[in-house]
C-alpha cells in the first residue's frame, strides 16, 4: 500500500525558473539522496527546496509513521507565486518597471514501509547485574 504525503512551501522569494532547475536535480530520487544532493548544490534555491523536502519527510514520519528509508520523491513541482511590481530609476527622469518573482514548491513523497512499534520487553539482565554488583561489594567489604 503506497502512502502519499505532501508539503507545500509558498511565497519563496526566488524565481520559479531558478528553483525549477534545482527541483529537476532531485525529482524521482529517495529522500536521503535528495537531501545529500541539495546539501552539496551551490545554488541559492537549494535551501528552500531542501526545507520543503524535510518538511514532507517530517509529515510522513510523524503523521503516517512511515519509515525514512522507504520514502521516495514521487512528485516535486514549482509554480509561479505572486509577483511584486517594482520600478528602477532610469535616465531623463524615467522609471523602468520590473517584477520580483516568487514561487510555490510542492513536494509529494511516497512511502511503503510502516514503522512497527517496539514492544516493551522486561529485561531480567538489569536485576541480575544489580545482584552481582551487591555480591561483589559484599566480598570487597569482607576482604577489607
Amino acid at each position: 500500500m503506497n502512502n502519499k504525503v505532501t508539503a507545500i512551501s509558498k511565497g519563496v522569494l526566488l524565481s520559479p525558473r531558478k528553483v525549477g532547475v534545482v527541483a529537476d536535480l532531485v525529482r524521482g530520487r529517495s529522500v536521503k539522496d535528495a537531501l545529500v544532493i541539495l546539501e552539496h548544490t551551490p545554488r541559492r534555491a537549494a535551501i528552500p527546496v531542501s526545507k520543503a523536502i524535510a518538511s514532507a519527510k517530517a509529515n510522513a514520519q510523524n503523521n503516517l509513521k512511515l519509515s525514512e528509508d522507504s520514502l521516495v520523491l514521487s512528485e516535486i513541482t514549482v509554480s509561479h507565486g505572486a509577483r511584486m511590481k517594482r520600478y528602477r530609476p532610469a535616465a531623463h527622469g524615467r522609471a523602468l518597471p520590473y517584477k520580483k518573482r516568487s514561487s510555490h514548491i510542492k513536494v509529494v513523497l511516497e512511502g511503503t514501509e510502516i514503522v512497527k512499534k517496539k514492544s516493551a520487553v522486561k529485561s531480567t539482565k538489569t536485576s541480575s547485574v544489580k545482584d552481582s554488583d551487591n555480591i561483589s561489594s559484599k566480598d570487597k567489604k569482607e576482604k577489607a
